[in-house]
């Protein structure tokens, strides 16, 4: 065996599941349970509090609004101050901010410490993803990436319907301090990470400040017409389901989170080997097709297979786009990367929430479900656009070789 081939093996072997590997994904999930146990719970207290529909698509969307605002930031701090730096900080944000809601009487108040939360989220969610690529091997990155957003999967398995059963039994305040309990949980893991140091960039022509990176504009585009839908589901799926007198939302969530769950096991080996033809349009075509199945919506097997079809087809498109994101990027510009992934993340479903909630006081909740499905239609047209420019730089590579 030359050395060549050794180091082909080598790389083969290099392991995903190591201990900095474990704390990120458990750091990932407990702050991803008590960001879930939030999510059909805050438009539940907004209307405790006296607001409509409209006032839900605010508060929703304003989180995500600031989450993007500072991810650029937050980019820049992950190569200039560190790792560890920017997503304990991001942590501790989120702790005091969810925290908070527990003494908060006023739509007015929630709203500017949704703006402090989403700051939070924004540094932290970050961080996290960054920290994730740098532990998991190059070469196995879309597998670790799949395996890494499982534990975001988990939480949403049970957070969502634990934050309703709480919200039943209990005041919102124990819920809320529950939520920032699991945040400080998150906190102790991350703390026990060892951490890589950020690489700087060696360019001097390089800008010193910019607001993304652009190898990632392209999978970003993509994502953002995908987390459109989000701002549906989240935000107004309770009270639709509640209007129409369909039970099972607790159970929604479940199934959608397992068949996430299922499809990450595969989907980010399929990206390694194949690349994101073999699971963009699949994945996209799936998301499509439930959001048809919630606008139209006869009953809970309706429901219930909507979340089959939303988990496997989200679960098929994000590690993959995230892996895509990342993978072009220059070392030094991973952080800026992940930045610019979850800003078009956040901008999907900060844009989708305010929109819906308007569509909703116009046109009903069927609407935003049909809404939400031109919007995934784009996003598949879009990527047949990307597609065709790709395939004559590809044939004109193949005829020079």
């Amino acid at each position: 065996m030359n050395a060549q081939q050794k180091h082909v093996v080598a790389e083969q072997k290099e392991k995903i599941w190591t201990r900095n590997f474990v704390l990120i994904c458990l750091a990932n999930f407990f702050i991803f349970l008590g960001f879930q146990m939030t999510l059909p719970t805050l438009p539940l207290f907004v209307e405790y509090l006296g607001g409509n529909d409209q006032l839900i698509g605010l508060v929703v969307g304003v989180f995500t609004f600031s989450a993007l605002i500072v991810r650029p930031f937050a980019g820049h701090a992950l190569e200039t101050r560190g790792r560890r730096f920017v997503f304990l900080f991001g942590l501790l944000i989120f702790v005091i901010s969810v925290g908070s809601y527990s003494f908060i009487s006023s739509i007015f108040l929630l709203f500017l410490m949704r703006v402090v939360q989403g700051i939070g989220w924004g540094f932290s969610t970050t961080a996290s993803g960054t920290v994730a690529t740098d532990i998991i091997p190059a070469n196995r990155r879309g597998e670790g990436m799949g395996y890494y957003g499982l534990s975001g999967n988990i939480a949403l398995a049970f957070g969502p319907s634990l934050g309703l059963v709480l919200a039943a039994a209990i005041p919102f305040s124990h819920l809320f301090m529950i939520c920032a309990a699991l945040g400080v949980a998150s906190l102790l893991f991350a703390a026990a990470i060892t951490y890589k140091k950020a690489e700087a960039g060696h360019d001097k022509g390089e800008k010193k400040w910019d607001l993304y990176e652009k190898t990632a504009l392209i999978p970003s585009v993509l994502l953002f017409f995908l987390t459109v839908t989000f701002g549906g589901i989240a935000s107004f799926l309770p009270l639709y389901t509640a209007q129409k007198q369909i039970g099972g939302l607790q159970l929604y969530f479940l199934l959608y989170a397992l068949a996430l769950m299922v499809t990450r096991t595969f989907a980010g080996q399929l990206y390694d080997r194949k690349g994101h033809r073999a699971v963009f349009l699949p994945g996209a075509g799936l998301v499509l097709l439930a959001m048809l199945m919630l606008a139209w919506l006869p009953g809970e097997w309706a429901l219930l297979t909507a979340a089959v079809l939303y988990g496997f087809g989200f679960g098929m498109v994000q590690p993959g786009l995230q892996a895509w994101s990342v993978e072009r990027a220059p070392v030094h510009r991973k952080g800026m990367a992940n930045a610019t992934f979850f800003s078009f993340f956040d901008l999907g479903v900060g844009i989708g929430a305010i929109i819906f909630g308007q569509i909703s006081h116009w046109f009903g909740y069927p609407s935003i479900y049909l809404a939400a499905a031109g919007s995934v239609l784009i996003s598949m047209l879009v990527y047949l656009s990307v597609l065709r420019k790709e395939q004559p730089l590809r044939s004109g590579q193949k005829r020079n070789a």
